[in-house]
């Protein structure tokens, strides 16, 4: 029987954990959110100096997503939403991400909210709007993501009109960030 070179068999292993670690890669996504990524309506100035970050994070057959959406010095969130869209355009809801993947908007004028916004499970059963998004499935939601064309936006109002007065009260978004 013939021998296996051991560097043959040390290139194989290295091969197979890179992969690996590759694919893993692809499965795990993030976004970044500020109001400077926000698209406001026409006369309207988003001076928000919140922050948050996205994580999620694609089971290992791809039919969950297991996601973390944290905030920092932001003001009466009622909305999170995953949309589809281009950067500089608004779009439509893919995914309901707080108060919860059930749609449905939480109560206005709940304060100030520091750490962690929510978490939770994305399926296939939490998709909406698909004719409007083209997303049907999670792999065209990982499609979207992989791609630039799916946000996550942080919707805030205060309760009280008019609306987009300032911080803590932009019910079309108030922080937003491309998932990459």
């Amino acid at each position: 029987m013939k021998r296996i070179p051991p560097i043959l068999i040390l290139v194989t292993v290295a091969l197979l954990i890179t992969s690996g670690i590759a694919a893993a890669a692809l499965s795990n996504f993030r976004a970044h959110l500020s109001g400077a990524n926000e698209v406001p309506p026409p006369g309207v100035v988003n001076l928000s100096l919140a922050q948050g970050q996205a994580i999620f994070n694609f089971n290992a057959d791809e039919s969950e997503i297991h996601y973390k959406l944290l905030v920092a010095n932001i003001e009466n969130v009622f909305q999170a939403h995953i949309h589809r869209g281009e950067p500089s355009v608004n779009g439509p809801v893919a995914v309901w991400l707080y108060p919860s993947t059930t749609p449905g908007a939480g109560p206005t004028g709940q304060g100030r909210v520091d750490g962690v916004l929510v978490e939770g499970t994305i399926t296939e059963a939490n998709l909406v709007n698909q004719a409007a998004t083209g997303i049907t499935t999670l792999q065209e939601l990982m499609t979207a993501m992989e791609s630039g064309t799916a946000y996550v936006n942080v919707h805030t109002n205060d309760g009280i009109a008019p609306t987009n007065t300032g911080p803590g009260d932009y019910p079309g978004g108030e922080i937003r960030g491309p998932i990459h």
